[in-house]
C-alpha cells in the first residue's frame, strides 16, 4: 500500500513536470513566432524601401533623359540663319544726338552682354569680332556703338566688339592696335571673321554685310566726305574684313606705322603678294558717314610711310603678328564692348 502511494506521488510529479515542460515549449514557440514575424515585417519594409528608391532613381533618370532629349531637339531645331536676314532695312539717314549717353545705348540693346551678342532664333553663319582702334575719341565711339549694335543684330550675326585703347603719349599706331585686338580676341573666342573698323566711320546701309568672304573684303566704297566715291584706286582703309586664315597668311598689319597713313596700303600690298584679291560690295550699299573731327594730337601725318611701303616685300615676314610686342594694361568687359588697354612705350626708328 505504501509502495503504491509512493508511485502515485512520483507519477503526479512527473505529470506536473511534463505539463510545465509543455507550457514552456508552447511559450517559447509563441515567442519565436512573434520575433520571426517582426523580423519578416522589418525585412519586408526594407525591401519596399529599396524598391521605392530604385523606382525613384529610374524615374529621375528617365526625367533627366527626357530633358536632355528635349534640349538636343531644341539645339537641333535651331537651324542656320539665312544668308540674307529678314530684318534688314536698307539705307538709313543717320543722326547723331550730342546728348546721347552710354546708359541710353545700353538700354536700347538689352540682349548685348559684355560686348557680345548672338541671335536666339537661328545659328549665325559666322562668328565676327569687330576691332576698333581708339584714343581720345569717346564721343565718336559712343555714336558708333549706338548705330553699330542694332545694325549687326539686324544682320543676325554672332559678334563681339573690341575697343583697343592706346595709353601713354607715344604716337598713335592704328595698325599695331589692330594686331593686338586680333591676338587678344582670339584668347577669348574662336572667331571666324575679323572686321578692322575705324571709330569715325558709321555704316549707312545694313545690306553691307559684316561677314568675311573667300577673299579679303573692303567695306568702304564711298563715304559722305568724298562724295561717296572710292578715295583712290587701291584704297583699302577705313573698314576691312579678313578671315583668320587670310589675316595670318599676310602676318597681319605692320607694327611700324606711327602716326597717320600708310598702314592700310601696306596691308593691301601684303594681300596682293599672297595672290589674294580685294573684293567690295556694290557702291550703292557700301556707304558710310564719316563723323567730322580735326586731326588728333599724337596722330600727325607719318612722314616715313612711303619709305616703309617700298620695303613691304622685304619686311612682311618679320614685321607683323609674329613681332607684335606690347604691354597689356587691362581687359575690361563693359556692357557694350570689351575694352583692351595697351601701352606702346617705345617707338622704334625706321632704318
Amino acid at each position: 500500500m505504501a509502495l503504491n502511494l509512493n508511485v502515485f506521488h512520483l507519477f503526479s510529479k512527473f505529470k506536473v513536470l511534463v505539463l510545465v515542460t509543455l507550457f514552456l515549449m508552447v511559450l517559447w514557440t509563441t515567442f519565436s513566432y512573434f520575433v520571426d514575424s517582426r523580423q519578416e515585417i522589418s525585412k519586408a519594409k526594407s525591401v519596399m524601401e529599396v524598391f521605392r528608391k530604385v523606382t525613384s532613381l529610374v524615374d529621375s533618370q528617365e526625367e533627366t533623359k527626357t530633358k536632355s532629349i528635349a534640349n538636343v531637339l531644341v539645339v537641333k531645331s535651331l537651324g542656320p540663319c539665312p544668308a540674307l536676314s529678314p530684318y534688314l532695312r536698307g539705307a538709313s539717314k543717320l543722326t547723331f544726338k550730342p546728348s546721347v549717353t552710354l546708359e541710353e545705348v545700353q538700354k536700347e540693346n538689352p540682349q548685348v552682354a559684355e560686348g557680345r551678342y548672338h541671335p536666339t532664333e537661328c545659328s549665325a553663319l559666322q562668328h565676327v569680332a569687330i576691332l576698333i582702334p581708339h584714343r581720345n575719341r569717346e564721343k565718336h565711339l559712343l555714336y558708333l556703338l549706338e548705330h553699330l549694335h542694332p545694325f549687326l543684330q539686324r544682320q543676325q550675326l554672332d559678334y563681339g566688339i573690341y575697343v583697343i585703347h592706346q595709353a601713354g603719349n607715344t604716337k598713335f599706331n592704328r595698325a599695331k592696335l589692330l594686331n593686338v585686338g586680333y591676338l587678344e580676341a582670339l584668347k577669348e573666342a574662336n572667331w571666324d571673321c575679323f572686321i578692322f573698323h575705324d571709330v569715325d566711320l558709321v555704316p549707312e546701309n545694313d545690306f553691307n554685310i559684316y561677314m568675311c568672304d573667300t577673299q579679303p573684303k573692303h567695306l568702304v566704297v564711298g563715304r559722305n566726305n568724298t562724295g561717296y566715291r572710292l578715295r583712290y584706286r587701291g584704297y583699302f582703309g577705313g573698314v576691312t574684313a579678313l578671315t583668320r586664315d587670310q589675316f595670318s597668311k599676310v602676318n597681319g598689319f605692320s607694327n611700324n606705322y606711327w602716326g597717320w597713313g600708310g598702314e592700310d596700303d601696306d596691308l593691301r600690298i601684303r594681300v596682293e603678294m599672297q595672290k589674294m584679291k580685294v573684293v567690295r560690295p556694290s557702291a550703292d550699299v557700301a556707304r558710310y558717314t564719316m563723323i567730322f573731327h580735326n586731326r588728333d594730337h599724337g596722330n600727325e601725318e607719318n612722314q616715313e610711310r612711303m619709305k616703309l611701303l617700298r620695303q613691304v616685300s622685304k619686311t612682311w615676314k618679320t614685321d607683323g603678328l609674329n613681332s607684335c610686342s606690347y604691354k597689356l594694361l587691362s581687359v575690361e568687359h563693359n556692357p557694350l564692348y570689351i575694352n583692351i588697354t595697351v601701352d606702346f612705350s617705345v617707338q622704334p626708328k625706321v632704318s
